[in-house]
């Protein structure tokens, strides 16, 4: 027996049958008996009963006879990834913290971020069909209007709670990644929303969304929303401003080249934060160092087979530079800084490739007369021009400038005020190809790439429930990463052979779930849950 859900085109209204199975001897196959029992509320998703219907489960519940009731609904859901979700929200302490943050709305958020993991992509418009088929946390259908009432409903104070509960969990001595990504929008109405370098290259309006992840335990740890308008290099202030929230006593940040300026280094030393940051190999103290070792550096004595990397390190001074605010008396001082070189074949030949695709497509835009405003430095640096009525436009390369460009592909550089082993700095930099991963499932699978809300409130919460399934999709593929099981499966592929198991539920609140099999079992157990019991 089963329930089957069929909508009424003319009225809109979905009504609810039995279904009963049974074998036709005459056709010689199977065929189903179907009774009405009822139809779907609008708004909560839940069955109407037919007054027959009602009157008959009436009947069965005041019964006298004793015994068991009999069976009369008998529902069968999806449970096996839900139920992974949840061994790994009470592992992590995600459904305790919402809990104690989000009292009376904490089972929706979890439902929510359920369903923006297993449905890949999909709008919140398609909640309440998932919510019929799936075991969740809330149990219940949350219809639009609701799930935007939800998502006005999260205060600022309860979600920064939230994060300062989770990073109390977290490792404390680990290096946190930081980066900046743009989110487009088609709304007119949110302040943030500005025109900015947009990082999708798409022609609209963006915000800008800065998020912190561990190193060490490969989860996401806070976030802030920041005007479209705004360059990375200038966020760092209101990062450590913001980062007092959690409490930590000993910040330490990895961040790429594009957040390096002398301010932002000086801010860190001034308020005792460790970093590593990725810098340009053409600043001046850089390439000072550079070509003291350009010759020595790419020899058999400074190759690492492991990281597949030639290294050198210097421990250098820093020029600081600090400017007392009550007084204006600017201090000048020297501060320790590791100075890391590196050089990688691929990266060299990467770098090339790159780099006369770049000159293939100025040359194009010169002889086409397309010319791009932001390409006019490039253009002078690298070509010389003659254009006559005869012979049309004549480019000319110049030669020193490319070979001044491709004297440093392969070549990039890392600083740190902490870290003075070459090799450490750069494997726990590497690491910051998580927070990109982050970026791209917040973007791709999580449905971010552009926001459709048009209030400020609403586009709060729902940042927030796509943060909640952030924790679960990092956890997971650091799992999977772990115990290489990305050699046999996509994201998609185990979570499938995880939601394809299911629970089946009586009217008197007997459940029990469908036979697992070894793999199921097995897949469980590497990713450190234990499997749910069969009973």
């Amino acid at each position: 027996m089963s329930l089957v859900y069929l909508k009424n085109k003319k009225n809109g209204v979905t009504y609810v049958y039995e279904s009963v199975g049974y074998w036709d001897k005459e056709k010689k196959q199977t065929r189903n008996h179907r009774k009405c029992i009822g139809k779907l509320d609008p708004q909560t998703g839940e069955l109407i009963p037919s007054k027959k219907y009602a009157e008959t489960i009436q009947k069965l519940l005041t019964h006298k006879k004793r015994g068991p009731v009999p069976s009369v609904i008998y529902q069968r859901q999806f449970y096996g990834a839900t139920y992974l979700f949840d061994a790994i929200g009470t592992k992590l302490g995600i459904t305790e913290d919402l809990e104690r943050c989000f009292p009376e709305s904490y089972k929706q958020l979890l439902s929510l971020a359920y369903y923006l993991v297993l449905e890949d992509r999909n709008p919140m418009s398609r909640f309440p069909r998932w919510a019929k088929t799936h075991v969740h946390p809330y149990g219940r259908n949350l219809p639009s209007q609701r799930s935007s009432d939800l998502f006005s409903s999260i205060t600022e104070n309860a979600k920064h709670h939230f994060f300062l509960l989770q990073n109390k969990r977290r490792i404390r001595e680990e290096f946190l990644a930081y980066d900046t990504t743009s989110i487009s929008s088609y709304s007119k109405t949110l302040k943030q929303v500005k025109y900015g370098k947009n990082k999708d290259h798409e022609p609209l309006p963006q915000i800008n969304l800065a998020l912190l992840y561990g190193e060490t335990s490969g989860l996401p740890v806070a976030y802030r929303k920041l005007p479209g308008n705004i360059a990375d290099v200038k966020t760092i202030r209101h990062l450590l401003a913001d980062m007092d929230f959690l409490k930590q006593k000993k910040i330490k940040l990895v961040m790429d080249r594009g957040f390096y300026s002398e301010k932002n280094i000086n801010a860190f030393f001034q308020d005792h934060v460790k970093f590593l940051i990725g810098v340009r190999t053409s600043l001046k103290f850089v390439r000072k160092h550079l070509d003291d070792v350009r010759q020595s550096l790419i020899t058999r004595s400074h190759y690492h087979s492991g990281c597949g990397l030639y290294y050198e390190s210097f421990l250098t001074d820093w020029d600081y530079t600090e400017v007392k605010k009550r007084s204006g008396e600017t201090v000048k001082d020297k501060k320790r800084l590791y100075l890391h070189l590196y050089y990688n074949d691929q990266k060299a030949t990467d770098d090339k490739t790159a780099f006369n695709k770049l000159l293939d497509s100025l040359e194009e835009e010169l002889q086409s007369g397309r010319r791009n405003p932001d390409h006019e430095k490039l253009y002078t640096r690298y070509y010389e021009w003659k254009e006559t009525p005869v012979r049309g436009l004549s480019l000319t390369p110049k030669t020193e400038a490319i070979a001044k460009a491709e004297k440093d592909f392969g070549y990039f550089a890392l600083i740190s005020n902490g870290i003075k082993d070459p090799i450490e700095a750069v494997e726990i930099y590497r690491t910051k190809d998580m927070i990109e991963k982050a970026f791209g499932n917040l973007k791709e699978r999580l449905n971010m790439r552009r926001t459709s809300v048009s209030s400020e409130e609403n586009l709060e919460g729902k940042l927030f429930v796509q943060f909640l399934a952030l924790f679960y999709l990092s956890y997971i593929k650091k799992a999977m990463s772990d115990h290489g099981l990305f050699k046999k499966y996509t994201l998609q592929e185990l979570l499938d052979e995880m939601d394809i198991i299911e629970q089946y539920r009586q009217p008197g609140g007997h459940t029990h779930i469908g036979e697992l099999t070894k793999k199921q079992i097995d897949l469980y157990r590497l990713l450190g849950v234990e499997p749910p019991t069969m009973v």
